[in-house]
């Protein structure tokens, strides 16, 4: 009788609802990405059931850190206790308990960094077919500063997340010749890459870009914003209008916050390898602190690794994620900075899966290489750090 009183006393109100403001609701809410909202207990008792589910094979919330030698900031994954909870509500009823035990969180409408100080939004949209490939939209948009500024956070706002994969917005610098002659406002197509620093990235369930108390990037005077817009085709004809809202450092940072990264173009995955492996590596030029790291792949990826190759050859692995969700690519933020001395050996592995057995595979028969498209692979270690305030990316790569 008291075992069963005990699991009777798991309430919505009482037990679960907290669990859903800390780990859930941050996506699980009106025009966010998740599909549907989470706040109430009207909202969530028809899916109590997918909710149990879904915890209990750890696909709820997305986390992938299978293992990493430093905690993360944003760890989003469930205790046991916590799934425990979920498991015993829905299990025993999925009662609501007493509404007046709930502490109702309050979350921003629109913009989560708060009041952005600057927004900019493309001037007109871009048309996403409903089937077909679309290759990668560059859209450049003026930002007409007079002085230099320092952003302190920054958050890119899809108009229509569903056909949007993913999108970079690079700072490009004036005088930079790159896309001198392409025209600003409208969409158009640029093959190629090039060296300007990552102003922030969107990706799904990627939190926007938030710099520590006393770090900010650097946007100079004169900077456009270049957004490369990788969209994925969902079925019908939509209109895409992304917008990106930036917060201003309120004072002149003690560091600079730069994007780097380790990738190769130069692998060849054999048709119906379930375990291809690529591996890229680079030695620190200086010392920096790293903040977080970003790993990327397609629909074949199944597992990536950073790794500090240290004296000696003891490697320290610093983040696997496995497995690879190309559905969630998630930005892993170290809870405590961690200082990379110059000459450290930084390395990124990536495993890929192109057998009949990978569900994503669009065609295990076919030989895949680098390439833009979702059908295509890329292997890229995006990792953040903080260097002093006077250090830019070319001065950085200085020996």
């Amino acid at each position: 009788m008291l075992a069963t009183a005990a699991l009777a006393a798991v309430t919505f109100y009482g037990d679960v609802l907290p669990i859903l403001q800390r780990r859930c609701q941050s996506c699980h809410r009106p025009g966010e990405i998740a599909p549907m909202s989470l706040l109430t207990y009207q909202q969530a008792r028809p899916w109590a059931r997918a909710m149990r589910q879904a915890v209990l094979a750890k696909k709820m919330p997305p986390w992938f850190a299978a293992a990493a030698s430093q905690p993360f900031s944003n760890d989003a994954h469930l205790s046991p206790e916590e799934i425990d909870v979920i498991d015993r509500w829905t299990s025993t009823g999925a009662a609501p308990g007493d509404a007046a035990k709930a502490r109702p969180v309050t979350w921003p409408n629109g913009w989560n960094i708060g009041v952005p100080d600057v927004v900019v939004r493309m001037p007109q949209p871009v048309h996403v077919p409903a089937k077909e490939e679309l290759d990668y939209q560059f859209i450049i948009l003026p930002l007409n500063l007079n002085e230099d500024r320092w952003a302190q956070s920054v958050e890119i706002r899809p108009g229509a997340r569903g056909v949007v994969h993913h999108v970079v917005a690079y700072i490009r610098e004036p005088g930079s010749e790159w896309l001198r002659d392409a025209p600003k406002g409208k969409p158009f197509v640029q093959p190629g890459v090039t060296r300007s620093d990552i102003l922030a990235v969107y990706a799904p369930g990627q939190p926007p870009m938030k710099c520590l108390p006393g770090m900010a990037k650097k946007v100079s005077a004169g900077s456009d914003l270049v957004l490369q817009m990788h969209y994925t085709p969902s079925g019908r004809v939509v209109d895409d209008r992304t917008s990106v809202g930036i917060v201003w450092a309120k004072a002149p940072p003690e560091n600079r916050v730069l994007t780097l990264q380790l990738a190769t173009t130069s692998f060849h995955i054999p048709p119906g390898d379930a375990n291809y492996r690529v591996s890229v590596s680079g030695t620190l030029p200086n010392n920096a602190l790293l903040l977080s790291m970003f790993p990327h792949m397609h629909l074949r990826g199944k597992a990536f690794e950073y790794a500090l190759v240290e004296a000696g050859g003891h490697i320290d692995t610093l983040l696997r994620v496995a497995p690879y969700n190309f559905s969630w690519q998630l930005d892993y933020r170290l809870a405590v900075p961690r200082l990379l001395k110059k000459g450290a050996r930084l390395m990124c592995t990536a495993w890929y899966d192109n057998s009949p057995n990978n569900p994503r595979n669009p065609d295990p028969a076919e030989e895949v290489g680098y390439g833009e498209q979702s059908r295509d692979e890329m292997m890229v270690g995006f990792f953040d750090v903080a260097v002093p305030v006077d250090v830019d990316k070319t001065s950085f790569f200085v020996r």
